[in-house]
């Protein structure tokens, strides 16, 4: 279990992993809430954040750091596989998403959501949330869009992904469901 808060104490985040999936998400940001409860449940964890109110844009970098902060301890811990990748389906939306311990962070993706807005939730603050976490967990982060029209599917296909990625890079080898 990693639990963490950051130094400003406008955030707070307590991740297990091999979970039921349980997600309390309160971001402030409702769409982002809901597609963390879907990281959450792809990747088996039990997952609580809180982030203190404040504008959307910072809400949502904090709620990439924070998650970020945590999930550095558990890719780190002794035995963790440190990658992981996976391809997950949302409606017409498919995406891949791959990563990997990095002491240069990144995220890379192939598709821009600037200009889409899903539930009050810029695209733009979608790519600001992976970057921060991301830089927050150090980890090279490939985000790709294989296929997908509509935003909201674009975007539950890759936190979908993302989950089932990070719980594959968290995996302490030899374990098994």
């Amino acid at each position: 279990m990693a639990a963490d808060e950051t130094a400003s104490t406008r955030s707070a985040v307590r991740l297990a992993l091999a979970g039921a999936g349980q997600a309390h998400v309160e971001t402030g940001v409702p769409v982002l809430d809901r597609l963390l409860e879907q990281l959450a449940r792809y990747g088996r964890f039990d997952l609580t954040l809180g982030v203190a109110p404040g504008s959307a844009d910072t809400q949502v970098a904090e709620s990439g750091q924070a998650f970020g902060s945590a999930l550095a301890t558990l890719l780190r811990a002794e035995g963790a596989d440190g990658h992981g990748s996976a391809h997950v389906p949302s409606a017409e939306a498919l995406a891949h998403v791959a990563l990997d311990l990095s002491d240069d962070p990144c995220l890379v993706t192939n598709f821009d959501l600037s200009v889409a807005h899903v539930g009050g939730l810029a695209g733009d603050l979608a790519d600001r949330f992976l970057n921060e976490l991301a830089r927050a967990a150090g980890i090279t982060l490939h985000v790709r869009l294989v296929e997908g029209r509509d935003t909201q599917h674009v975007l539950g296909a890759i936190f979908k992904a993302l989950g089932v990625a990070l719980e594959a890079a968290c995996r302490v080898r030899g374990e098994r469901d």
